[in-house]
């Protein structure tokens, strides 16, 4: 792969940080994210020579109940994104395990899928990855289970089922996936260490009884921050590009940054 950017995002709004979840219009150049306190926003990404310049936001708006009303703790943590070929936003939950879909004009969600605390580890082992696929099926990926793989699961039909077991390349994490045009599973992971985080992304072909992977990056201690969100899109002239975002927690030592690789193969 290719790194393409390396933008800082910065806004002063006392809501603005904690990004988990993130979705590109075709073109790359209308971005949607939600964050670990309830919140979607969306923004105007601007580029030149193919690398960000900046970033504009246009909307924003607290995450709703079904009844409009403002999620408070703890139902608030967002974390994954994904977007079907109609524009339905769907949104991942942990704490209070749950697929929501997400109309991201007035952040009302309304109930997709709920799992039972007893299927995760803790609070913050849940639904971190949230992608959908080529035929509409809503997949979501646990940041962390028992044994030696990640179950993905797919949720279709009022129906979930466990599709692939994905191997697990500890100390490494799920936090965010993506399917690129051909069908390719592209899996966002992350661990933290004492020098600071490392990201992995990892592409899988699920078109096989055991899928098959590559591993396309793995980072350095505090080569970036908390790279959380991945989506996967591509340009006009056919470029597939990742972007991932960061959770900066809301710490003013971590940031909030928007990374951009064009992808090789």
């Amino acid at each position: 792969m290719q790194l393409d950017s390396e933008f800082f995002w910065q806004d002063s709004a006392n809501w603005f940080g904690g990004l988990s979840g993130v979705e590109l219009s075709s073109d790359g150049g209308m971005m949607t994210v939600v964050t670990d306190r309830g919140r979607a926003l969306q923004a105007i990404v601007h580029r030149e020579a193919g690398s960000i310049t900046s970033v504009e936001i246009v909307h924003s708006v607290a995450i709703r109940d079904a009844a409009g009303t403002i999620l408070r703790k703890p139902f608030t943590d967002a974390e994954g994104l994904a977007v079907d070929a109609q524009g339905q936003y769907y949104v991942s939950f942990e704490g209070q395990h749950r697929i929501a879909k997400l109309d991201v004009v007035n952040g009302v969600t309304t109930p997709y899928a709920s799992l039972a605390k007893s299927e995760f580890l803790g609070e913050n082992s849940g639904l971190e990855a949230l992608a959908i696929g080529p035929d509409g099926t809503v997949f979501a990926i646990p940041e962390d289970t028992d044994g030696d793989h990640f179950p993905l699961y797919a949720f279709k039909d009022g129906a979930r089922v466990v599709t692939a077991q994905l191997p697990k390349h500890r100390p490494f994490v799920p936090v965010g996936a993506d399917f690129d045009g051909q069908g390719r599973l592209y899996l966002l992971e992350r661990t933290v260490t004492p020098l600071g985080f490392r990201t992995q992304i990892r592409r899988f072909d699920l078109d096989t009884p055991v899928p098959q992977e590559i591993t396309l990056l793995k980072s350095l201690p505090s080569r970036f921050d908390n790279l959380e969100g991945i989506t996967v899109w591509r340009d006009g002239s056919g470029q597939t590009h990742l972007t991932l975002v960061s959770d900066d927690n809301f710490l003013p030592f971590q940031s909030t940054q928007i990374i951009e690789f064009s992808v090789t193969d």
